[in-house]
Order: structure tokens, then C-alpha cells, then sequence
């Protein structure tokens, strides 16, 4: 078995949190309720309650991540 078993994986390793925190510092409550049109990002935003939501809609972990992904994308290229 391979140290790193999932090498192409970008999000091997790195918990909803994590994500979620990297983004609000990034992007702040209000621009991530324009990016990505969640309810918990505008209506009394806090970590606790954004993860609870997101750990339990699919397809709103999916933006996020998506997102994620994206950002990590745009500080690579130059």
C-alpha cells in the first residue's frame, strides 16, 4: 500500500472545516453567500451551523468544494 493513497485526490486530507474556515477568510460571509447562494452564509453566518448544513446536504458540499477547488486553482496560476 502506497503512502498517499489517493494522490490525485486534491481534497485528500483536508476536513469540511478546514475548507469552509480557508473560504470565510478568504472571501468574508457576504461574498460567499454571492458565490454560492446558501442561507446559512447570510442569515446569521457562523462555522458551527454552515458545517452542520453542509454535512448534511450533498449538493451544497458539493459547491463548496467545488469552490474550494476553484480557489486553490486561481492562486496556483500565475
Amino acid at each position: 500500500m502506497s503512502p498517499n493513497p489517493q494522490p490525485n485526490n486534491p481534497l485528500h486530507g483536508i476536513t469540511l472545516e478546514m475548507i469552509l474556515t480557508q473560504l470565510v477568510q478568504q472571501y468574508g460571509w457576504v461574498e460567499l453567500s454571492k458565490r454560492i447562494q446558501i442561507r446559512c452564509f447570510y442569515n446569521e453566518p457562523s462555522i458551527k451551523s454552515s458545517l452542520k448544513f453542509l454535512r448534511r446536504t450533498p449538493w451544497a458540499r458539493a459547491e463548496v468544494e467545488k469552490l474550494y477547488l476553484q480557489t486553490l486553482a486561481a492562486k496556483k496560476s500565475p
